[in-house]
């Protein structure tokens, strides 16, 4: 049973919850069983005998066969570790490594793949944390604000972080090795960098509030809340966070995430299981060949190869428009 707790899962984290709370909860939450009890005839005094006659009593007693005092305690506490970070007010995929995964923890991080939040902003107020609980610093009107607007501003955001992704990944842009990682979707920045937006869209407008999917790397839920606050500058107003939901880790999304009632031995061994052979493919195809290979799950699993890519399609509209600036040229 150990050897199938090795590797990758994502739990569904909750906002308001912090993380250590939840990396400790569910596999080294649990507790050892109680001991096995067996019904033994003791021999005993009469109760309420005044002779001193012996007889058998049934009584149960803990058996020995599988006591801790004599096999050895029966639960092992599991290491654990934490792929991205989420503050409290975050919620959404949480990636978890346990045993030889905490290794691929760090391979995932090298592999710099890209992560898609939800953000809620609310059009009318500034605050001193960019949050909508934070202390109120400023009220502005919003009523100038189209959904046209918006979407001019998001481009230009969208547009200097792919020019940006371009001098971070260390690439020529102009050769054909460029070219085909563009194709197959693999510029990446080569070491650390500020936050990079590989895509950015309005999935909803209705004043004050409006809903934007982000497709990022190397961001923090604070980033995103001060973007947020950018975006509200560059339509002459103001705008303060209201939700960052982390909808896609990688090759972990909502669907494969498990629910808190899920925390438990046998959906996190059924969840490392069906995950392995995909997290292999992503990594294998984003890494060096300097990879070691020993630490993947074997390919001789049944699965579909193919990485599916983002559900909202942001991943391919940005490798689109990366693409477009060759033809450009």
């Amino acid at each position: 049973m150990r050897s199938r707790l090795q590797g990758l899962f994502a739990v569904y984290k909750p906002p308001g919850l912090k993380r250590k709370h939840l990396r400790d909860t569910g596999l080294n939450a649990g507790k050892p069983p109680a001991p096995e009890q067996r019904v033994r005839f003791l021999l005993g005094a009469v109760e309420g005998s005044e002779e001193k006659e012996l007889t058998l009593t049934a009584t149960s007693v803990p058996s020995l066969t599988n006591h801790p005092l004599v096999c050895g305690p029966a639960f092992t506490h599991f290491k654990v570790g934490v792929e991205h970070r989420l503050d409290a007010q975050a919620s959404g995929v949480l990636v978890l490594g346990v045993g030889r995964g905490c290794r691929l923890l760090t391979d995932m991080y090298n592999a710099h793949l890209t992560k898609d939040y939800t953000v809620r902003g609310l059009l009318g107020k500034a605050t001193d944390d960019f949050c909508e609980d934070g202390r109120l610093v400023e009220k502005t009107t919003y009523d100038h604000v189209t959904r046209e607007k918006l979407d001019r501003i998001l481009a230009v955001i969208q547009g200097s972080h792919q020019k940006a992704l371009g001098m971070y990944s260390n690439l020529n842009l102009k050769t054909q090795e460029a070219y085909e990682m563009a194709v197959r979707g693999l510029i990446r920045p080569m070491n650390k960098s500020p936050m990079l937006i590989t895509g950015i869209r309005c999935l909803h407008f209705a004043p004050p509030e409006f809903l934007v999917e982000v497709q990022c790397m190397h961001e923090t839920q604070k980033e995103l809340r001060k973007l947020v606050h950018e975006i509200g500058l560059e339509l002459k107003t103001t705008a303060v966070c209201s939700q960052v939901r982390h909808t896609r880790d990688g090759i972990f999304t909502l669907d494969s995430a498990l629910l808190r009632t899920q925390w438990d031995l046998h959906s996190i061994q059924d969840a490392i299981q069906t995950t392995a052979p995909r997290v292999a493919a992503e990594l294998e195809k984003s890494l060096s060949p300097g990879l070691d290979t020993k630490q993947l799950p074997s390919p001789g699993w049944s699965w579909d190869s193919q990485v599916p890519s983002s559900a909202l399609g942001l991943e391919r509209d940005a490798r689109q428009q990366l693409l477009g600036q060759w033809v450009d040229k």
